[in-house]
């Protein structure tokens, strides 16, 4: 239905007649004469017609076009008046005279208009709609790039492309499953996959040694902006390798995305930090490198007899940390009680300042530290006169939590932020496990397949706190791109580290009995790394949200506007199933029925 696509036009098709097809984005009557932006997937170009060339047919048609209508015009390439080029477009320099004109679709109204601002749950209800406007094609076709291109250079580099299941088994670590009844098996469930892990170390143990699946996850968990239901990674193992062979892999595949899709140059290697670092400098573990205000540790400055500090000392990991922001010497009180309201929603008890100004030290602190200490303090973060001093004691994770999400919000606010600048880290060195409050038993930090470092391997059960992992992270401007780990390939040491975890050997027998035995049977040294590729293209396309790059994308309650999912299935149904609802959910799914009728 056409030769040509609209945004491929060219000077060197003056005088070709030609057949395009695509949507009214533009209609303009200029009097004598009529245009036409027309649009399709590549671009648009300008359709013309003079008012003395229109025949009463053509006149009838060109009456009844709306925006948005689909149509179909054959016509001859020319070049464009002088003067009325449009250099904003690709097919600036040329028009289609119309000779042909058929109206394939008429559009009505449309419920809105893409290039019009919306509430999201519009944009989302007429999603179909929404993808239109060219912001939304250019992330759809980047993304479309971005996972050829991965397929491409993991090709190239000697890996097979395998997929695992999506009906799984659920087992009790991470975050909660979405779960699908059987039919066949009554009583029983699949569990759709939060992460292809265990299958991938099975493909290791099957001799594929180098692995890859653009992969479909999912997790029934709270969302954020970066976070979706339904998610995709790229998903790598290899077989045979170190941490630092990996990472080499990865650099590389990124430095490749960057070139072929966005047509800029990162430099490899790419930084490294250990998570001890990135949390006494940061406040966080995916710290964004882009601008400064790192957190100082001052804890040995202060006297443990301090009244106001003594808090700090008489618990386990009490640290007393600092930013410096330069020239905020004269702040308010007021402001600074927004700041000190703020840090408080993250644990963090308390915040107070000293203040440089008119080359004094102005602050509350001097009631109970002395002169000497707070100018050591201001030489440790080498503070000058007009800048200001924030401090904040505690336990070390309210500390980090609250000082570096006050350094997130001060960057925002303060506009320290660079445009179109991507700076990448590896975060290294995480510990392997953490202690659990709620569930008073120590937890995997990463997952429970990750080796630890060698030097920990006779002293891990004694002393989990103090065990470094082999896993590390890939951070981009304050997110998390991705992580990975060198896993455990010995079934003894696999089944200690689930002791240590406090999963009882009839769970572990349970949910993970086929990894053990397959351990057994000459499993290979393995690691690997998964990158989220939504989260990805969102910071490749500059977009706040990961919905923007993604083509149907469910609200923040998990809910698809399109099409209404989740949604209420009939009683024949669940009786195949051998499902039943409670008499307290039949109750609250009328109430939202009367509701939304």
């Amino acid at each position: 239905m056409k030769d040509i696509a609209c945004g491929l036009i060219r000077s060197s098709d003056i005088g070709k007649k030609i057949t395009i097809a695509g949507w009214v984005d533009a209609i303009r009557d200029h009097g004598n004469t009529f245009f036409i932006d027309l649009r399709d997937t590549t671009g648009k170009v300008q359709v013309v017609t003079k008012r003395e060339e229109i025949n009463e047919g053509l006149n009838q048609i060109i009456k009844a076009i709306n925006k948005e209508s689909v149509l179909q015009v054959i016509g001859n390439v020319r070049p464009r008046p002088e003067g009325t080029n449009n250099k904003k477009l690709a097919t600036g320099e040329i028009e289609v005279e119309i000779d042909e004109l058929t109206i394939l679709n008429s559009a009505q109204p449309l419920p809105y208009h893409f290039k019009d601002k919306a509430k999201q749950s519009v944009r989302l209800k007429y999603r179909y709609i929404d993808l239109r406007h060219p912001k939304l094609q250019d992330n759809i076709k980047k993304r479309a790039k971005v996972t050829s291109e991965t397929r491409k250079y993991l090709d190239s580099q000697g890996f097979f492309e395998i997929e695992t299941p999506m009906l799984t088994k659920s087992t009790p670590e991470g975050a909660r499953d979405y779960l699908v009844p059987s039919r066949v098996h009554k009583g029983k469930f699949y569990a759709l996959p939060q992460s292809p892990q265990l299958f991938k170390q099975m493909l290791m143990v099957s001799g594929f040694e180098k692995y890859y699946q653009i992969a479909r996850c999912f997790r029934d968990e709270d969302l954020r902006p970066e976070r979706q239901p339904e998610f995709t990674q790229i998903d790598l193992e290899m077989s045979f390798i170190t941490q630092d062979d990996i990472i080499k892999v990865v650099e590389g595949l990124l430095q490749h995305l960057f070139t072929t899709v966005l047509n800029k140059n990162i430099k490899i290697p790419f930084p490294r930090m250990t998570y001890k670092e990135a949390m006494s400098q940061f406040g966080v573990d995916k710290p964004d490198t882009r601008y400064g205000l790192q957190l100082v540790e001052i804890t040995d400055l202060i006297p443990k007899d301090v009244s106001i500090f003594k808090f700090v000392f008489e618990q386990k990991h009490g640290i007393i940390s600092a930013i410096k922001i330069e020239g905020e010497g004269n702040i308010s009180n007021k402001n600074f009680n927004k700041w000190r309201a703020y840090v408080q929603k993250f644990k963090t008890k308390e915040l107070a300042n000293i203040k440089l100004i008119d080359k004094e030290i102005k602050s509350p602190l001097t009631k109970y530290l002395s002169e000497g200490v707070i100018k050591k303090i201001i030489k440790r973060l080498e503070a000058k006169d007009g800048d200001l001093i924030v401090l904040a004691g505690g336990k070390s994770s309210n500390v980090y939590r609250g000082l570096g999400e006050l350094r997130i919000k001060l960057a925002n606010d303060m506009n320290l932020i660079p445009k179109d600048q991507y700076n990448f880290l590896w975060v290294v060195d995480f510990p392997s496990f953490e202690w659990s409050e709620e569930e008073k038993r120590w937890t995997a930090m990463h997952h429970p397949f990750t080796s630890f470092k060698e030097e920990f391997l006779e002293t891990f059960q004694d002393d989990p706190e103090e065990v470094l992992a082999n896993a590390y992270d890939i951070v981009l401007n304050g997110y998390e791109l991705g992580g990975g780990s060198i896993r455990i390939h010995n079934p003894e040491l696999q089944e200690k580290v689930f002791k240590v975890l406090a999963i009882p050997p009839e769970i572990a027998e349970q949910n993970f009995s086929f990894l053990i035995e397959a351990l057994k049977y000459g499993a290979p040294p393995h690691g690997g790394l998964a990158i989220g590729l939504d989260r990805l293209v969102m910071l490749m396309t500059d977009e706040p949200n990961i919905r923007e790059v993604i083509a149907f994308p469910k609200t923040k309650m998990a809910i698809l506007p399109l099409g209404d999912a989740p949604n209420t299935v009939t009683e024949d149904q669940l009786d195949i199933l051998g499902i039943e609802l409670t008499t307290e959910t039949k109750l609250l799914l009328e109430k939202k029925e009367k509701k939304d009728i």
